[in-house]
């Protein structure tokens, strides 16, 4: 009977390509395949770290008929990274489908720390981080997004949300709504990158 193959959840930077660990480079250069969230974005990074492995796309779209083809590779022995397009995977992007079946089926998940944009935000923020709940990107409709607000308006502990560029000025406005106009927020934008920013206040 084959092996089974090892799947591993590797992050990658954020933003500044220092920020990629010495065991995450190895492990994608030793891996018979590597998950991409973004091919397109991916190559690049491999091709800085000299790592020549092939790639197959793992997005939202196809998670779940990959998730089953790389399962069947799995099986057979071949060893597989699973890469977002930066930071951490599956923190809000594709792969837990993939590790749910792999884990189902016996296959060994091997974990790397690396960047996570929300831990990143959160360690220099001021804000509680003994505590803290995670809810990804907001809705992009008003109502359904206050809804959710809504949901955390008598959270004690600090709350982390991923929002889009173009849409920060409104969720701050329906934020400001539900919340009232008191409540301490943090933008972190850009993090790790060139133009970093972080602002701060009621």
């Amino acid at each position: 009977m084959t092996n089974l193959g090892i799947l591993y959840i590797v992050p990658t930077p954020i933003g500044n390509l220092g920020d990629m660990t010495h065991r995450a480079v190895e492990v994608l250069s030793s891996v018979d395949l590597i998950a991409c969230e973004d091919t397109r974005h991916t190559t690049p990074l491999l091709k800085h770290f000299g790592v020549e492995a092939s790639t197959v796309s793992l997005h939202s779209h196809n998670e779940s008929s990959k998730s089953e083809y790389l399962l069947g590779r799995l099986k057979e022995g071949v060893n597989i990274a699973v890469v977002s397009a930066a930071g951490t995977p599956l923190i809000h992007v594709p792969g837990y489908e993939l590790v749910v079946l792999a884990r189902e089926h016996g296959v060994q998940v091997v974990p790397l720390p690396g960047a996570c944009a929300l831990i990143a935000a959160l360690s220099v923020s001021g804000l509680a981080s003994d505590r803290f709940m995670f809810e990804g990107f907001l809705p992009s409709k008003s109502v359904a997004r206050k809804k959710v607000l809504e949901e955390c308006r008598y959270e004690t502990q600090t709350v982390i949300f991923y929002e889009t560029p173009h849409r920060i000025l409104a969720s701050l406005k329906d934020m400001t709504e539900v919340f009232g106009p008191l409540r301490h927020a943090v933008v972190a934008r850009e993090l790790t990158k060139l133009h970093e920013d972080i602002f701060s206040g009621p």
